[in-house]
């Protein structure tokens, strides 16, 4: 799909959460800039969430509670609770070893949470195979082209 604004970059992120169930991995692939962020600030609208999303570059990873607030008509959603959205991002990161301590993998299998990760080629050896990836890509300041797996 082409996004032709921000505002369409987050509405993407916000219907494709539709589309979520607890246990689910999300990796984003895309340059800086490609509108990775802006769509998790969408997604994270579409489970909920009210607090502001920002990227957890310098943390490396942000929580937010789901839990029941926001029951979804996606028999999917109520199939399995969604308690947690975890926001991780791995820019920084120089090596695996980087992220050893942060549980991400018990994180990622904990089927009541679902797991978006940021440049996720840092890491792709340790992440299960069943996933969904999306690709981003820059085209001009408002077009972003996302291809969705």
């Amino acid at each position: 799909m082409i996004t032709n604004s921000f505002e369409e970059t987050q509405q993407a992120g916000f219907d494709f959460a539709q589309t979520l169930k607890g246990g689910d991995l999300v990796c984003l692939r895309g340059d800086l800039g490609s509108g990775k962020t802006t769509f998790v600030q969408g997604l994270a609208k579409g489970l909920g969430i009210e607090k502001k999303i920002i990227s957890p570059t310098f943390i490396i990873m942000r929580i937010y509670d789901v839990g029941i607030k926001n029951p979804s008509k996606s028999a999917g959603r109520q199939e399995a609770r969604i308690k947690s959205f975890y926001h991780v991002d791995l820019y920084r990161i120089e090596s695996e070893k980087d992220v050893e301590g942060l549980g991400l993998i018990d994180i990622i299998n904990d089927k009541e949470n679902i797991v978006v990760i940021e440049w996720p080629e840092k890491i792709e050896d340790r992440l299960p195979k069943d996933r969904k990836n999306i690709f981003f890509t820059y085209i001009d300041e408002n077009e972003r082209n996302i291809i969705i797996e």
